[in-house]
Formats: C-alpha cells, sequence, structure tokens
C-alpha cells in the first residue's frame, strides 16, 4: 500500500496538529493519565484518518478496448438517459459514482483514447448525491476519444467537504486505460457520460472500485 503524493501537504500539517496536542497534553497534563490517552487517540485518530484517505492500493488492470471501467471507488448513485449541454449537446447515458471519505480518492481514465477536451468549472459545494452538483458544483470535465471514434466524458465534482479537484490531464495527452488523472480530495463524485449504445453493466447501489469494476461495455 502506498501513500499518494496528493497527500503530503495533509500529511505534515497532520503531524504539526498532532505533535502540538501531544506537546500540549504532556506538559500541562501529564499527571493526568485520561487527558494524556484522549491527547494519545486523537492523535492516532488523525494521522490514521489521513493514511487512510491518501491510500494508494496496488491494483491490476488487464486492458480492453471494449470495455469502460470505473473511473473511481464508490457506489452508483445514477443510471439515466440525460441530456449533456457542455461538451455533446445531445442524449448521453449518465452513470454516477458518489465517493464517499472512507473510499480511495484516485481518479482513473476509464478507457484509452485521446484527450479532446478538458475544462475546470468554478462553482457551489452543494452536498455530491444533490442532483444539480453535476451542474452546479466546482468540477471539471474531460473527454476522451476512444480509438473506435466514440467519445467517454467523465467528470469530476466537489462535495461539500471536496473544497479541491486535481486534474493532471490535457487537451492532446493520450489518454491510458487506468492510468490516474486526477485526484478529489474528502468526498465527491464522478459522472460519466457515455453512447447511447453501451451495454450497461452495473445497478444502482452497486459498490465499485476503480480500475476494476467494468461500468459498460462498447457494442
Amino acid at each position: 500500500m502506498k501513500f499518494h503524493k496528493e497527500g503530503i501537504p495533509s500529511l505534515i500539517i497532520t503531524i504539526i496538529v498532532v505533535s502540538i496536542i501531544n506537546f500540549l497534553t504532556f506538559y500541562f497534563c501529564n499527571t493526568c493519565t485520561i487527558v494524556l490517552w484522549l491527547g494519545y487517540l486523537l492523535s492516532a485518530f488523525l494521522l490514521i484518518t489521513i493514511l487512510q484517505f491518501f491510500r494508494n492500493p496496488k491494483r491490476d488492470v488487464v486492458i480492453n478496448s471494449n470495455n469502460i471501467i470505473a473511473p473511481a471507488d464508490g457506489k452508483i448513485v445514477v443510471i439515466e438517459e440525460v441530456m449533456e449541454t457542455e461538451y455533446f449537446k445531445g442524449k448521453r447515458l449518465q452513470v454516477s459514482i458518489f465517493m464517499s471519505p472512507t473510499n480511495v480518492h484516485i481518479n482513473r481514465y476509464p478507457i484509452s483514447g485521446i484527450v479532446k477536451y478538458t475544462k475546470y468549472h468554478p462553482g457551489l459545494f452543494l452536498v455530491a448525491w444533490h442532483p444539480k452538483s453535476s451542474t452546479d458544483n466546482e468540477r471539471t470535465t474531460i473527454v476522451v476519444e476512444h480509438k473506435n471514434g466514440q467519445s467517454v466524458l467523465f467528470r469530476q465534482i466537489a462535495g461539500a467537504m471536496a473544497r479541491r479537484i486535481v486534474n493532471y490531464a490535457e487537451e492532446g495527452d493520450t489518454a491510458v486505460q487506468g492510468d490516474e488523472f486526477g485526484f478529489i480530495k474528502f468526498g465527491s463524485r464522478v459522472d460519466l457520460f457515455l453512447p447511447l449504445n453501451v451495454k450497461i453493466n452495473v445497478q444502482l447501489e452497486q459498490k465499485v472500485r476503480g480500475r476494476e469494476t467494468i461500468i459498460a461495455s462498447f457494442e
């Protein structure tokens, strides 16, 4: 298990906070066992929380150009036909993954291809499962064109807790299925907008794993 690079600033801040907590509890309450143990427990909780949130588990992926894999860990909260208005300006199948604070928050390319579009949108911080979070929240939109000529749009969406979206993708990049394209901190959501003719392989409330679960397949 590795620690993701995006967590280094948070880890440094946590270590400083933990050090201050331990110093103060030991300096002022060194004779009070209960307070000392409460300080130690709080320190351990903070460190464990940061380490588990920014964990980067090793996962193998067998690249299959026919499959569209999960770009993130989480739970399927939306599967529906919608009108995509930012890029395609037409009907698409939307599949949305809600990422809780306990999920791995690395985002990965669902398909291989060429990055045709990427754009950051400032916005609100509604809870990630809110219907309008896809269009009103802070978000980054990315489109990758598959070698079969079809394109997939995926969108990183900030939630009520997620206040920083990291996107590594740039227009013209070669996307490799399963490779990292970004990271969202502390709870969030990722939307996929797929061609209408794909075969959906997941269902509502299903838990998925980034880089492993097959969300859909090209027909």
